[in-house]
């Protein structure tokens, strides 16, 4: 629907949530709207209306919070790893192999072995092998 609007049409919901699934879905909403030319209206919400000064002030606002809460909840989360990691805690995805599989991985591929084998042998996938070969190992603690 929003691909066909024109300038001069107004996209009307008959509320928020039926037009957008969270505030940075709305935001995002109403900026390819802006876009096109065109107007939102929400008729259960009558302050989310671009089709009024008043309405395109609330807009406004309420896209000025979206955005300090977005960086506020950055910043939170931020502090929150450093936290985890000062206390010990390893983020990331636990590794597939123990250093001593990722050895034997290395040492199989220079007897000869292909990936698929190293894989099948270690019951991870061929993916994972090849990383560990690379030296480019996912959920590395390291």
């Amino acid at each position: 629907m929003i691909k066909s609007l024109q300038a001069g049409d107004v996209m009307m919901v008959t509320a928020i949530y039926r037009g957008a699934r969270n505030t940075r879905d709305l935001l995002n909403i109403l900026d390819e709207v802006s876009r096109a030319g065109a107007k939102f209206k929400s008729l259960s919400e009558p302050w989310c209306d671009s089709t009024s000064p008043t309405g395109e002030l609330m807009i406004t606002v309420l896209a000025g919070v979206a955005t300090f809460e977005r960086h506020l909840i950055q910043v939170r989360t931020r502090e929150g790893r450093a936290r985890a990691v000062a206390n010990g805690v390893k983020l990331g995805p636990k590794r597939k192999l123990s250093p001593a599989q990722e050895q034997a991985a290395r040492d199989l591929r220079l007897a000869g072995k292909s990936l698929s084998d190293i894989a099948v042998v270690l019951r991870v996938s061929s993916t994972t092998v090849k990383r560990v070969i690379n030296g480019r190992r996912k959920g590395s603690s390291t």
